[in-house]
This record gives C-alpha cells, sequence and structure tokens, in this order.
C-alpha cells in the first residue's frame, strides 16, 4: 500500500500537440486564399487595362459564366475528395439541359418547377448509375465513367435526333430564372452561391462528409474503422449528378437553346477548375469552396485574355499550366507537411 500521508500526485500537464499536427488544416486555407488573390488581381488588371471590363453588363456576365461551371465543380469536388473522378458531368448536364428543354415541348401546361426538378432528377439517376458501377463492380471510376460519358453523350444524340429546343418553346416564367436578379446579381449566380454555402457546410459540419475526406485519404484504413465507403462514395456521385442536372437547367434558362452538343468538354474544364482551387487528385484533400473559387478563376482568364489580345491557345496553354501548378504545388506541399509531421512525431516521442 501506499502512504496514505503522502499528498496525491498531481496530473500530469497534457502534452503540446506537434506543431506539424495542425498543418493540413491550414494548407487548404493558404490554397483557397492564394486562388482567391489571383482572381482578384486579374479582375484588377483586366479592369485598369480595360476599364469596361467592370461595366454592369460586364460584372453580370461574369457572374453568369461562373455559374454553371461552380456548380459542376462543386460536385466534382465531392466524388475528386473520395479519391475518384467523374469524366461524364459535360454528357449528363447536356443529357438533364436537353431534358429539361423537351419536356417543355411535350408537356406545355406542365408546371416550371416540375420540369426543373425533372432535371435534375434525371442528373442525379446519371450520378447513381455511375456510383453504382464504381461501388459494384469495383471498376475504377476514371474508366467507368468515361465509358457513361460516351454512353450518355451517344443517349443524348439520338434523343435529339439532330433538333434542337428553341427559346419559343418554353415559358416566358422559365426564362425569365436566368434574366432576373437581386442586388445586381443574377438569379442563377445566387443559386449556385447558395448550392456551394450548403454542401460546403455538410462537408465540412456532417459526420458523413468527414467520412468522405477519410475515404479519400485512406479507403482501407476508413472501411475498418467502420465507415461504409461504398455508401459514401455512392452518395458522393448521386449528389455530383444531381447538381449537373442542376447546371444543365440553369443552362437551359439563361440561354433558351438546347440541342445535343451541349456540356461538350465540359468534363474537362470541370476537374481542371476542381484542381486548380486545391482539390487533389490523390483524394482527401480539397473543399468545395476552394473548388468554386477554381472555377471563378477559369471563366475569369476566358473573359479577361480576350481583352488583352491574347490568341485562343495561349488561353488554353494558360489553364494547362494552371493544373501542372495547382498539381506540383499540392506535391510540394504534401511532402513538407510529411516532413513537418515527421519531425513533430520524433520530438514528442
Amino acid at each position: 500500500m501506499s502512504d496514505t500521508g503522502a499528498p496525491p500526485a498531481p496530473p500530469a500537464a497534457p502534452a503540446p500537440p506537434p506543431t506539424g499536427a495542425r498543418r493540413p488544416r491550414r494548407l487548404p486555407q493558404f490554397r483557397e486564399l492564394g486562388v482567391l488573390l489571383a482572381v482578384v488581381a486579374l479582375i484588377a488588371a483586366t479592369w485598369l487595362h480595360n476599364p469596361g471590363f467592370l461595366s454592369t453588363q460586364g460584372v453580370r456576365d461574369l457572374f453568369l459564366g461562373a455559374t454553371v461551371l461552380s456548380v459542376l465543380a462543386v460536385g466534382q469536388a465531392l466524388v475528386l475528395i473520395t479519391k475518384n473522378v467523374d469524366l461524364s458531368v459535360g454528357s449528363v448536364m447536356g443529357l438533364a439541359a436537353f431534358g429539361t428543354g423537351t419536356l417543355f415541348v411535350a408537356f406545355p401546361g406542365l408546371p416550371t418547377p416540375v420540369v426543373m426538378a425533372a432535371g435534375v432528377a434525371i442528373g442525379a439517376f446519371a450520378g447513381l448509375l455511375n456510383g453504382a458501377l464504381v461501388t459494384t463492380v469495383r471498376v475504377p471510376a476514371l474508366v467507368v465513367t468515361l465509358g457513361t460519358m460516351y454512353v450518355y453523350r451517344g443517349f443524348n444524340h439520338w434523343w435529339a435526333s439532330g433538333a434542337q429546343v428553341n427559346a419559343v418553346d418554353m415559358p416566358s416564367s422559365f426564362l425569365e430564372l436566368g434574366r432576373v436578379g437581386v442586388l445586381g446579381i443574377p438569379l442563377p449566380a445566387l443559386v449556385a452561391i447558395a448550392v456551394v454555402a450548403v454542401v460546403g457546410f455538410s462537408m465540412s459540419r456532417f459526420r458523413s462528409g468527414r467520412e468522405m475526406y477519410a475515404i479519400g485519404s485512406n479507403a482501407d484504413a476508413a472501411r475498418l474503422s467502420g465507415i461504409p465507403a461504398g455508401r459514401r462514395v455512392l452518395t458522393a456521385f448521386v449528389v455530383n449528378g444531381a447538381l449537373a442536372g442542376l447546371a444543365g437547367v440553369l443552362f437551359t434558362a439563361r440561354y433558351g437553346t438546347v440541342d445535343s452538343t451541349v456540356g461538350t468538354g465540359m468534363e474537362l474544364q470541370v476537374v481542371a477548375a476542381a484542381v486548380v482551387g486545391g482539390v487533389a487528385i490523390a483524394g482527401g484533400v480539397g473543399t468545395v469552396f476552394g473548388a468554386a473559387i477554381g472555377a471563378v478563376l477559369m471563366t475569369t482568364i476566358t473573359a479577361a485574355l480576350p481583352i488583352w489580345q491574347v490568341n485562343g491557345f495561349w488561353q488554353e496553354a494558360v489553364v494547362g499550366a494552371l493544373i501542372l501548378a495547382a498539381i506540383g504545388l499540392d506535391r510540394v506541399l504534401a511532402a513538407r507537411n510529411a516532413r513537418k509531421l515527421r519531425g513533430g512525431g520524433s520530438s514528442g516521442a
């Protein structure tokens, strides 16, 4: 027995966490801030070069230009965070856009909200097929979505049969959604902002969102810890498909004319926007806010470089250079963070 007269030993003070352990949470913020500063610098420089760039119509065009790509980038970010990729988003967007216009033609009296919901549902169903193939057949998402990209695009061409849906075939109440605004901000842009806010809040505050990061970081460890990895990956693909459907609806409301070519080539722009915004191809890193900022940067470059009289080829080269720079920065930050974690672990042992 111990000596009862001895005073009890004071509780040991908890060891401070290693400095390197805090770094991963700051890196995404650093990346997003850097991309945001790049957007601000590009807009400011272009405005100084041509003050008309920030005219009322110019600002409206910037908002509308970033709307569709931002919505698509948010959905793609979810898939990338789980260490997957969806190359079919452009085809899904086109399918939802043409489906929305076709419904207005086939059922003229159908309420606008019902048609919009149907467009989102088309996208969600396509995303469900993608996710089911990835999680059940165990085929890499790159291969699955490359195949479904052509399947959805081919089905859309067969469905359209060379025809297109024009603005005169759609109700004015629907087309007005692409024109009205609140405090100078177009309604589609407000929808995109709401999507970013809701999805971003869900990813940071809900357990299901945090589990997606765990799956992207180490899928095997996530499964061993009891995380339903298949269900979370399936959810990411369904949400991504639904947002692609929403992007198709917003595209139709803005332009009023859709055919089977809508969304062609968008998939690479979407992946590029997410990667430039700090979402790692390797999974487990990034936020939907960063993906949306990356989309804004991409569309700002597209709008600004012609004002600087830059050839279209160099526009694509700039985007490619941004992607390479983003991937290179990810590798440098990951290596530096790994070294700091090893150093912190050894010092605290």
